[in-house]
Order: C-alpha cells, then sequence, then structure tokens
C-alpha cells in the first residue's frame, strides 16, 4: 500500500507529495522526502500514520532538485536511512557545494527561505543505483534511467504492484488538472525526455505516482498529454527567441500563455496558482532557451544566442 504525504511546502497543499511503503514490518520506504524545510512536517505525517521515525530506513530519490531531496541528508543523519541515487547525483548529496551554488544562481537569498538547509549526506548512507533491480526487505525495485528533465533522474518500478514512482519525468499535474512539463535549467533534453517516456510505456504500469502531485491513474493518456506539451511549449519558446525576445521579456507572455491554457483545460483559479508554485513559469522559459542554444543552436537565430 502506498501512502501519499502533502509536505504542505510553504503551507501550501497539493505542491509536494512524498510516498510512503512498507518493505516489510519495521521497514519504511520514502520516495523522495522534499526540501530540509519540510522534514518536519513529513515526519509528523509518518508518526501519524503510525509508524515510528526510526523505521524510515530507505529514500528512493528521484533526481537531487532541492524539492525532492534537498531534505534527504537529514533522514540519513537523524534516522540511518540509505538513499539510493542515479550515479551522477550521487556525489552531490555527499558534497552539496556545487549543488548549492547552482541553485543559488536561480533563487538567491530566497534559497533558505523555499528549501532549508542542505547540508551533506553521510557517504556511507548514499547508494548509486540506474538500470538495475535490488531488494528492500523482500520488496524488489527496479532503478531506471530516465533522463529528459536531468541527468541525474531515475524512475522506480516496482513490479508486483505494477506501479511506477516517477518524479518529474511523468510531468506536473494537480488534482484533475492536466499534465505539464518542468523545464528547469540546465539539464532539459526533449529527446532523452521522449525516451525515457517511452522506457515508461513499455512498463504498463497501472498507476505512476509523481512529486507534483500524488497518483496518476490514467497513465497512457497523461503520458501522452505530457509528450504532446514537450513539443508544444519547445516550439513556443523557439518562436520567441526566433523573433528576437530575451528571456526577461519571453517570461511574462509564457506566464500569461502557461495560465490560459491550464484555464482552458478546466483548472479552478486557485489550482493555477499551485501549478504555478510546483512548476514556475519562469523556470520553462530559461530551462528551454538553454536547450535551444545548447542542442539546436541551427534552429535559433544568432541574436538569440
Amino acid at each position: 500500500m502506498v501512502h501519499l504525504i502533502d509536505a504542505m511546502h510553504l503551507g501550501t497543499p497539493n505542491v509536494i507529495s512524498i510516498a510512503l511503503l512498507q518493505a516489510a514490518p519495521g521497514e519504511l520506504v520514502l520516495v523522495d522526502t522534499g526540501p530540509e524545510s519540510v522534514f518536519d512536517t513529513v515526519a509528523a505525517a509518518v508518526q501519524k500514520l503510525g509508524f515510528e521515525l526510526g523505521d524510515v530506513r530507505h529514500i528512493l530519490a528521484s533526481h537531487i532538485h532541492l524539492d525532492h531531496t534537498g531534505g534527504a541528508w537529514r533522514w540519513a543523519r537523524e534516522v540511518g536511512a540509505k538513499i539510493y541515487v542515479h550515479p551522477n547525483g550521487a556525489p552531490h548529496l555527499v558534497n552539496p557545494s556545487k549543488l548549492l551554488s547552482s541553485a543559488a544562481r536561480i533563487y538567491g537569498d530566497k534559497m533558505n527561505y523555499l528549501w532549508g538547509a542542505t547540508e551533506a549526506a553521510p557517504e556511507q548512507h548514499v547508494v548509486a543505483v540506474t538500470d538495475s533491480d535490488f531488494e528492500l526487505r523482500g520488496l524488489r525495485v527496479k532503478a531506471i534511467a530516465s533522463p529528459g528533465h536531468a541527468n541525474h533522474h531515475n524512475v522506480y518500478w516496482i513490479e508486483s504492484q505494477r506501479i511506477l514512482f516517477a518524479g518529474d519525468v511523468a510531468g506536473v499535474r494537480i488534482g484533475d488538472g492536466p499534465a505539464i512539463p518542468p523545464f528547469p535549467p540546465p539539464d532539459i533534453n526533449l529527446e532523452l525526455w521522449r525516451e525515457s517516456l517511452g522506457k515508461i510505456r513499455a512498463l504498463k504500469p497501472e498507476s505512476i505516482y509523481i512529486t507534483h502531485f500524488g497518483q496518476i491513474r490514467e497513465p497512457g493518456t497523461s503520458l501522452n498529454e505530457l509528450e504532446t506539451r514537450l513539443a508544444d511549449w519547445a516550439d513556443w519558446i523557439k518562436q520567441r527567441l526566433n523573433e528576437g525576445q530575451l528571456e526577461g521579456e519571453i517570461i511574462p507572455e509564457f506566464q500569461l500563455f502557461f495560465e490560459r491554457e491550464l484555464l482552458a483545460g478546466g483548472v479552478p483559479q486557485e489550482e493555477v496558482k499551485t501549478y504555478e508554485k510546483a512548476d514556475p513559469a519562469s523556470m520553462s522559459v530559461t530551462g528551454l532557451a538553454r536547450y535551444w542554444r545548447k542542442h539546436h543552436p541551427e534552429e535559433v537565430s544568432a541574436g538569440s544566442r
């Protein structure tokens, strides 16, 4: 059974979902942890479900972005949990200096407010895994490399239950709203993302769990919708770049496009705000502009490079 914990990031519901499941009696697994700023909220929720914090023995890290695993170090240090993470991400959990430097360029003086403290996880508690099977006290898990959103992204497949924990590569979906892609810098790669979606489809999961937010009960429809937006939103940004617009000029225009598309899809105004918190439009502009300039410079005008 999968328990979903709302991390209530910045006091807002439905932004960050932490999955908890029981591998065996006294042996719990968290899928992502959220940032350190939600540690106490998640810990209280684990106890409210009737479990002991010391029973959290394993963390499946989808990737190392701070909203997903910025608090993993505390679970490792304080309760001894092991963190399973893509090999590209493992060194940055042990020494987060480069990760923090990169994040600080984006978030500036809001770092602590948004994410809390990010410190080093004990090296002996960090396990690098991808494209491999492993057992957590009888629960068989397969880690599958799933780049596109980030080059340190894994999804985790539990075949016995036909469920997949997909982090961000299966998109952002709030309530009954549409699936949309999160495009933060610096690793966006649409070609690899499509390949990752192909891997997910091949598994034929009955349910997919995403960090933003919760359970997807109709994976095929949601993945198709997401893949369509991968192309549509990327082309929208490319067109603006080729018109000579700067990123700062594109952001408010994309924000309006983003909101109108969600509203047209039947998303209530309040949920549009939640989408924005989970998947900021400004980040998508920056991430997609970088994608075009890095991977397809021939497709954007010289003035936009």
